[in-house]
């Protein structure tokens, strides 16, 4: 197969590039999901965010909060923010991180306001940005101003010798051409962390990816004083397919990167990349939606998610390619399959083919094709906090 090496992609003021045109309506906090709620069943062409969290954290949680609302608002994959918060001070630095990409953004407080005068004036603001928004041409960008990350869900036999293997075969496709990529699931590469730790780019990187898996270890694992995760890796649902310990998810896991490609630094949560194009390890949950949201917030464009079991997820901002090689789940759960691999498993297509497949529908996702998860509703934004609040 011929790899594209262009798509039509929405260029932003900074230079990045998005695969949508979204005008999203951004809660700071739980108290401003109304609101935002309100805003955007008044215009249409809008999407409001809700989430749960914003109120009394501190530390690495609040920094990772604000890193979060403001790298959502960021992603290329938006034309425009409205920023609605309880007061004006955190929903102010929430507007001033955003507008440092250029692009139109106000935010609203509904202290001393109230929700009826606030609604009003966040509705004349993104009825602007909407309609500004839809008069923004895609243009044709190269394949270099892509970025993809991965994850996968519901894992069981067929991931580990299917849907992720073929997101790996596409990724060794796509690195050398100057795509930037992430993975990351620190809790599901436990069994398989040196080998983890051997796919870094220099032993410095390696180090910085087990110094990571480790703080995991000792910050989440250690304190309860047991050697397994408690049902939570493996889960009920990878055991029933078929997966007994975490050391078989987490090499079925690293079948996500390629044979050849190596990683070339390690994120924080919802940190966006520095060092240029290529594989990035993120810091992030194994929870499919946390993991997803903290990708998007960092500036990734597109998700691939391999599935066997079968998964719903979707994202507001990011959208979500579910792929399976389980045929069960790809005949009962076809409503949510984007691409089928099970193929593989009757010796019907190979790795390099089914990366192929990957990679085409993929490409036709970034130039405009709706994923299942977008055209079924999925907006999975789930927000990671790290502490009890204060």
């Amino acid at each position: 197969m011929a790899i594209p090496k262009k798509f039509m992609g929405y260029r932003r003021q900074n230079g990045r590039v998005g695969i949508r045109n979204q005008v999203i309506i951004l809660p700071l906090d739980d108290l401003s999901n109304a609101a935002c709620e309100k805003v955007a069943n008044n215009v249409k062409g809008t999407l409001a965010i809700p989430h749960h969290y914003g109120r009394l954290q501190f530390g690495e949680d609040l920094e990772l909060h604000f890193r979060t609302l403001i790298g959502s608002g960021c992603n290329p994959n938006v034309a425009a923010v409205v920023v609605i918060g309880i007061e004006p001070g955190w929903t102010g630095r929430v507007v001033d991180g955003i507008a440092k990409t250029g692009k139109p953004v106000e935010g609203f407080a509904l202290e001393r306001n109230g929700e009826h005068k606030t609604v009003m004036n966040a509705c004349w603001a993104a009825q602007s940005f909407v309609q500004n928004a839809s008069e923004i041409q895609r243009e044709e960008c190269d394949l270099s101003d892509l970025w993809i990350s991965v994850k996968c869900g519901e894992s069981d036999t067929t991931s580990g010798i299917g849907s992720n293997p073929t997101v790996g075969n596409l990724i060794d496709k796509l690195d050398p051409l100057g795509v930037t990529s992430c993975f990351g699931e620190t809790s599901e590469i436990t069994g398989a962390e040196e080998v983890c730790r051997e796919r870094g780019k220099t032993p410095e990187v390696g180090k910085k990816f087990f110094d990571t898996w480790q703080a995991y270890m000792d910050e989440v694992i250690e304190p309860f004083k047991t050697d397994d995760l408690s049902e939570s890796q493996p889960t009920k649902g990878n055991i029933e397919g078929g997966l007994t310990t975490i050391e078989e998810k987490a090499f079925g896991n690293l079948e996500k990167i390629g044979k050849k490609t190596s990683y070339i630094d390690v994120l924080g949560p919802a940190e966006a990349p520095e060092k240029g194009a290529g594989l990035y390890f993120m810091d992030t949950s194994s929870a499919a939606a946390e993991c997803v949201t903290l990708q998007a917030a960092a500036g990734f464009a597109v998700h691939l998610f391999p599935t066997g079991q079968g998964n719903v997820i979707g994202n507001p901002i990011e959208p979500v390619i579910k792929l399976t090689a389980n045929p069960r789940t790809a005949r009962e759960m076809s409503e949510h399959v984007d691409l089928d691999v099970s193929g593989i498993l009757r010796r019907e297509m190979n790795y390099d083919q089914a990366g192929d497949a990957l990679i085409d529908i993929m490409m036709r996702t970034c130039n405009g094709r709706m994923t299942c998860a977008e055209a079924l509703g999925h907006q999975e934004f789930v927000m990671t906090k790290l502490y009890r609040s204060a």
